[in-house]
């Protein structure tokens, strides 16, 4: 078949949406088998109810043809009440039946759906969070928002519809042989043009789908990040080139949306085909069969009918199977965070102390470039060390790797002797926290926002918590109180007011060594140095990294590493690095010009 040729694949216009790996066949399939295994006496339940429907369905053409029957013999009784009431009877049936499948099916797909999203769910939040963090917004959003969405139809009415329809055209085929034997060989005249249809449309079709779907997610990561940064696109002017990538994006998607269609307009046609060929066939090889005494007139007749109502389930098996190739690709990208190693070693060693110390560490966000080169670093506990430097220098990147979100690629992190990189994140996040200007609100109350620190805490250690941020302030101006509603839909936070919340639960989570990125950046100079004033109590005696541009921060620190291109330059106090007259001492007289 000759028509129109797939895109080209644009790795660029869905290198947002490849970050998190899409599910192979393996994992697909056994993700499935395990759902099945799950849910397997409803899906068994399912089968047999939609056998008794099916069952029930072919009285009526038994009865039709058993008429036609008497009537080509010249029978006088034609018994038509006693037939009426056998069709009335086996219609009652197939009415309850029929009730029961569409009801048990809508049942099973909504429990395996909501199985789906569970997993997902549970699955996406052991992650590492560097992963997370390199996943990208828009591969992310479009995973839980759109292949969900496309998952649901298929989970509530193909996976039983399906089901249905196989077993259904099972049953018609067997009834039909069983009733004439060369009827169920006149089906098989029609399956060459079907098998070769079909061959061509599923050889072509998986692939598509994948490339259309990795499309989307690319516009959405397009829309996602010029959305989120905004004010940053603004300031450089870059709207026009946020535009053409958009722009790009969308028609590169749109191209393999079309491509799809295409597909469909081919294979419609050749299911509709196979309908005429079917009937056509039994018609006249049934026929013939007639005119030759091999076979009565009412033999021709049921069997006529079962051909007929053969149509309805290989269209249903079809329709649905097509839907199964968008959902598959739904699915794989789903079930794609389990070929994700998540395992830890539980059995690693458990911080002897709260020294933490870099040595030697090289890390890099691409294998054949290097971020942090060579860094080698002690911070003492209770020390408060600030990171300074200009912007992409590494800082952030430093802090996290002591935070342990991130695995050196050569050297080691480690905390009291032990390796951050094969501690569990559970463990990590008990003696060491980090906070960086990306804060949250979640929908719920102001307490429930605070109890995700610590679950006991009480109200009392609550309130003590926002005010050791300068918070209770305004949070015991709200008219509830903790019990107030925030996030979307409730009370609308002020960037300063979302950020102080952050810092609060930091209060609240008590670990021992803190990592601060910018975590003050959103509020003016003047609260800002008034919050680290009042976070300087509650600080007191722990291990903190500060990272900020505001040097008074550095100011206060013990100690100051300066980083540049990914090395510590400078090392020292505030004194002994103005003394230095080096790259801290320039950044200081600039800052006070």
């Amino acid at each position: 078949m000759i028509g129109v040729a797939p895109p080209e694949f644009d790795p660029a216009a869905s290198e947002s949406a490849a970050t998190l790996p899409v599910g192979g066949p393996a994992t697909v399939r056994g993700y499935v088998r395990e759902l099945l295994r799950r849910h397997r006496a409803a899906f068994l339940a399912l089968l047999a109810v939609n056998t008794a429907a099916v069952l029930a369905s072919m009285v009526g053409p038994y009865l039709l043809g058993g008429l036609v029957e008497d009537v080509s013999r010249g029978a006088e009784d034609l018994h038509l009440g006693r037939t009426l009431s056998l069709f009335a009877v086996a219609l009652a049936v197939q009415t309850v039946f029929v009730r029961e499948v569409r009801l048990r099916g809508a049942m099973l797909g909504e429990r395996m759906l909501a199985d789906l999203r569970e997993d997902f769910l549970v699955r996406s939040v052991r992650l590492p969070p560097s992963v997370l963090e390199r996943a990208g917004t828009g591969d992310l959003l479009s995973r839980i928002t759109t292949d969900v969405d496309r998952l649901s139809e298929a989970m509530r009415e193909a996976v039983p519809q399906l089901s249905i329809g196989v077993v259904w055209a099972g049953l018609l085929l067997g009834a039909l042989t069983a009733t004439a034997p060369p009827l169920g060989l006149a089906v098989l005249v029609a399956l060459p043009v079907l098998l070769i249809g079909c061959r061509w449309y599923f050889r072509r079709a998986p692939s598509a789908y994948r490339s259309e779907a990795a499309g989307y997610a690319a516009v959405a990561a397009a829309l996602t990040e010029t959305v989120d940064a905004g004010r940053t696109v603004e300031a450089h002017r870059l709207g026009e080139r946020r535009v053409a990538l958009s722009d790009h994006r969308i028609h590169e998607w749109t191209r393999w949306e079309r491509y799809t269609l295409w597909l469909r307009t081919v294979l419609f046609p050749v299911i509709n085909t196979t309908y005429t060929l079917i009937t056509g066939s039994v018609l006249m090889i049934g026929g013939a069969c007639v005119l030759q005494g091999w076979m009565s007139v009412g033999e021709l007749t049921t069997g006529a009918l079962l051909a007929q109502m053969l149509a309805e389930p290989v269209g249903l098996v079809l329709r649905w199977y097509d839907e199964l190739q968008v959902a598959q690709v739904s699915l794989a990208r789903l079930v794609g965070v389990r070929e994700i190693d998540t395992t830890v070693d539980d059995t690693a060693d458990a911080p002897a102390g709260r020294d933490v110390r870099a040595d030697a560490v090289r890390f890099g966000y691409r294998a054949d470039s290097d971020v942090l080169r060579g860094i080698t670093l002690r911070v003492r506990p209770g020390t408060r060390m600030a990171l300074v430097g200009p912007s992409g220098a590494g800082k952030s990147t430093l802090g996290r790797l002591i935070a342990g979100i991130y695995a050196p690629r050569t050297g080691e992190v480690t905390l009291g002797g032990a390796a951050l990189a094969r501690m569990p994140a559970e463990r990590v996040r008990e003696h060491v926290a980090l906070v960086n200007q990306e804060h949250h609100v979640f929908v719920g109350s102001l307490r429930d926002n605070l109890l995700l620190a610590r679950a006991s805490a009480r109200d009392a250690e609550l309130w003590a918590a926002l005010a050791a941020v300068d918070a209770d302030a305004w949070a015991r101006g709200l008219a509830d109180g903790l019990d107030t509603e925030v996030g979307s839909g409730g009370l609308a936070l002020s960037p300063a007011q979302a950020q102080q919340i952050a810092l609060a639960r930091l209060v609240l989570a008590d670990p021992h060594t803190l990592i601060l990125d910018e975590a003050t950046s959103l509020l003016d100079p003047r609260a800002a140095r008034h919050l680290e004033r009042s976070l300087a109590r509650v600080l007191e005696g722990r291990t903190v990294v500060a990272i900020a541009h505001r040097l008074h921060t550095a100011h206060d620190a013990d100690v100051i590493a300066v980083v540049e291109d990914g090395r510590i330059s400078e090392l020292g106090s505030h004194d002994e690095l103005v003394a230095a007259g080096g790259a801290y001492a320039a950044l200081w007289r600039s800052w006070h010009r």
